[in-house]
Parts: C-alpha cells; sequence; structure tokens
C-alpha cells in the first residue's frame, strides 16, 4: 500500500492506495501519525478512493485512527468509497462510527 499525507487548512488527508491489510500496519500507523501532528488541524479525512481491498486488520487500523483522533480533539471522516471497499464498509457498519463522505 501507498500512503501520503496532505495538509489544507483545519483538513490532514491520508491518501491510501494498493491493499490495506495487516502487511499496511506499519505505513498506516506512521501516516497517521503525521496527520495528527498537522499543527491546526481538526479533521483527519481517509481517502480510500485508491484502494482495491480491505480486510478486517484494516478497519482495525481505521478505529485505532478514530481512538487516537478522539484523543487529541480531532474528528475522522472515511471519503471516496466505492465497489467492494464501499461495501466492506458498510457491512462493518462503520457509518455508525464515522462519517462517510
Amino acid at each position: 500500500m501507498d500512503t501520503s499525507v496532505s495538509t489544507q487548512q483545519s483538513q490532514a488527508r491520508i491518501q491510501l492506495s494498493g491493499r490495506f491489510d495487516f502487511n499496511s500496519h506499519r505505513e498506516f500507523r506512521d501516516a497517521v501519525d503525521r496527520a495528527l501532528g498537522s499543527p491546526g488541524t481538526t479533521e483527519v479525512a481517509v481517502d480510500l478512493g485508491n484502494v482495491a481491498y480491505l480486510d478486517s486488520s484494516a478497519l482495525g487500523m481505521l478505529l485505532m485512527l478514530r481512538d487516537k483522533a478522539k484523543a487529541a480533539g480531532k474528528t475522522v471522516t472515511l471519503v471516496n468509497l466505492h465497489g467492494a471497499v464501499k461495501q466492506v464498509i458498510e457491512i462493518a457498519n462503520f457509518g455508525k462510527l464515522f462519517p462517510l463522505a
């Protein structure tokens, strides 16, 4: 998986691409730390538009991000959901845990 973090105004955006699975743990954690450490941000958007696959460990990593963000006083939004990724997010009822855009 490839990750990048960008900041615009009060939003940090974590852009993910490829397979989001257990092997992505270190990359995702590093991206989370960069996004949450961005000064002046109040929201973190996780862009899943280029993710082809995610598994249960990816769902766990998203929950970890949510907990860390909450502790830092920030919100997390999942954006650009489509196809199988959107289906997994919906089946897991993540729409009750995260704003989806």
